[in-house]
């Protein structure tokens, strides 16, 4: 039996080892060991359990002297000693053993000048199917070559033993990137797989003098490229899948000298109250080939019910780029951003819907990473909360928050590109802004239409805000224009000022002129 190096990891008694499969190959292997079912649309649907998203707390960094300077230790970065990850290593390696294993080898980085290899080692067919769509597929010739950068080990059947493993629960998900290792353990979500992908070429590529986004990108017709950032809720999916523009990918990126690159081959989108017309390229995406987690599914028709969340709200589909008809296949564009874009969805009613920043702004909005929750939306919110993730991307960022800062100022001064922050949320009316006036905005920015326009500050944030835009009624872009309690527009202002400033105290390697550029409380 073909091995294909494994023994190289440990794994030395497999009772099967399969490299590479085709999706029919692995659809077939998964619905054999009875590991989920068929969709009415040929896409392979799973139920992952426990965990039904991405468990941020159980991930742990191993701490050794060759990496301990580079992490930004804390709450995201959790470190574990060497030895821990030693002995939770040795135990899946054991329980893998007679088990039939499952390999793909295949990149991030659609610029070969940044590709890293990486073989993800399955314990089971269908996340192989995932991450077969998800990473990106190598020819024969680049197979038959083959050599990892990283390894990733997926055992979800192994639970880890807090008290005797020093983990938080029974999953965990342990990247060494000394060894150039990552294992997870104990939950079916594929998302950690790809997650852990974007989380070494976050500690990579900055290395190699790349810029590494948590963003969607696309590309217009004379080659100009533009990346969208943006927390859940704000956007950044529907807003980046432009019919004028080709998608370059949906999610992770890097910014080279010559270049905007996707990390991926594929996509993974949420299926939450999808419809058709709502967001026809995802829906039509899911057929034979895709993964879908989490999708309540008619027993006998085997059609979806969208709006059913008793499995989970992140609910998720995993499919090629391909299956999008307007993508961009090489996955990158052979020309540096012109236009950088911050979504956010603010509920408190008072940052502009669109305004234009100065580098230190674009620094202080980006390691902010703004959005807000909503009254009404969760259970116990009554009025708006503020939400920060830094750099759009907290869980996935190994190194200190002002290195990436630092690569986006970098980057953007020497490209010239335009940086703007466009607020998808709501106004002084009460009402969110509608979709026709955000695309709008967003086009006269990646046109260039928007400088044409006169600009005013804002008196609480500082940034520049357009006072005209085709298409877009006048009084909208101006936010205190659309509050009749003038009083409480202010208050509001205030209230979400304070907030951001309080939120930036915790970045200590900041200079005095980014922290300047934030907003006056």
């Amino acid at each position: 039996m073909e091995t294909y190096g494994l023994e190289k990891l440990g794994i030395i008694n497999a009772s099967a080892v399969y490299r590479n499969l085709t999706p029919a190959q692995l659809t077939e292997h998964a619905l054999q060991r009875g590991e989920g079912t068929l969709s009415n649309t040929g896409a392979l649907v799973v139920k992952t359990g426990k965990y039904t998203g991405r468990s941020a707390n159980d991930k742990f960094i191993v701490d050794t002297p060759a990496v301990h300077d580079d992490i930004a230790w804390g709450k995201v970065n959790r470190p574990m000693e060497k030895a821990a990850f030693d002995a939770i290593y040795a135990k899946v390696i054991a329980y893998l053993q007679n088990k039939e294993v499952f390999i793909f080898d295949g990149f991030a980085g659609a610029d070969p000048k940044y590709t890293k290899r990486f073989r993800i080692v399955n314990e089971l067919a269908s996340q192989n199917l995932f991450i077969h769509q998800l990473l990106r597929r190598p020819t024969g010739e680049q197979l038959a070559s083959f050599e990892a950068d990283y390894t990733i080990i997926a055992a979800p059947g192994f639970k880890c033993i807090p008290e005797i493993d020093g983990t938080r629960s029974e999953a965990a998900v342990l990247v060494d990137y000394e060894a150039h290792l990552v294992v997870i353990c104990g939950t079916r979500y594929a998302g950690e797989i790809k997650k852990s992908v974007f989380s070494v070429m976050n500690y990579v590529l900055p290395k190699m003098g790349v810029f590494p986004m948590h963003c969607s990108a696309n590309i217009g017709k004379g080659g100009d490229s533009a990346v969208f950032f943006g927390l859940s809720g704000t956007g950044k999916t529907t807003l980046s899948a432009d019919p004028n523009r080709k998608l370059i990918g949906d999610d992770e990126h890097g910014w080279a000298d010559d270049s905007v690159f996707n990390f991926e081959g594929g996509c993974y989108a949420k299926c939450i109250n999808l419809s058709p017309e709502g967001e026809p390229e995802i829906y039509n995406a899911i057929k034979f080939g895709s993964m879908v987690e989490n999708v309540v599914m008619d027993p006998e028709t085997r059609e979806f019910d969208f709006d059913d969340d008793s499995l989970a709200v992140n609910s998720r589909v995993g499919y090629p780029v391909e299956y999008i008809p307007n993508a961009e296949l090489s996955g990158m564009s052979p020309s540096v951003p012109k236009t950088v874009i911050f979504l956010t969805a603010d509920a408190y009613g008072v940052l502009p819907p669109i305004s234009k920043l100065d580098k230190n702004q674009a620094m202080y909005y980006f390691v902010s990473g703004f959005t807000s929750k909503v009254a009404g939306t969760e259970i116990g919110i009554t009025e708006p909360v503020p939400t920060f993730s830094t750099c759009f991307g907290a869980p996935f960022l190994p190194l200190d928050p002002s290195i990436y800062a630092g690569m986006l100022a970098e980057k953007v001064e020497k490209s010239g590109a335009k940086v703007y922050l466009v607020n998808t949320g709501w106004n002084g009316t009460g009402k969110r802004m509608k979709l026709a006036y955000t695309r709008a905005m967003v086009t006269a920015a990646l046109t260039g239409e928007i400088e044409k326009s006169q600009f005013v500050s804002d008196p609480t944030f500082g940034v520049q805000v357009p006072t005209a835009i085709a298409g877009v009624p006048s009084e909208l872009l101006i936010p205190e224009n659309t509050w009749e309690d003038k009083a409480a527009y202010k208050a509001n202002c205030q209230k979400l000022a304070e907030s951001f400033v309080e939120n930036f105290k915790k970045y200590t390697h900041m200079s005095a002129d980014v922290v300047k550029a934030g907003p006056k409380a």
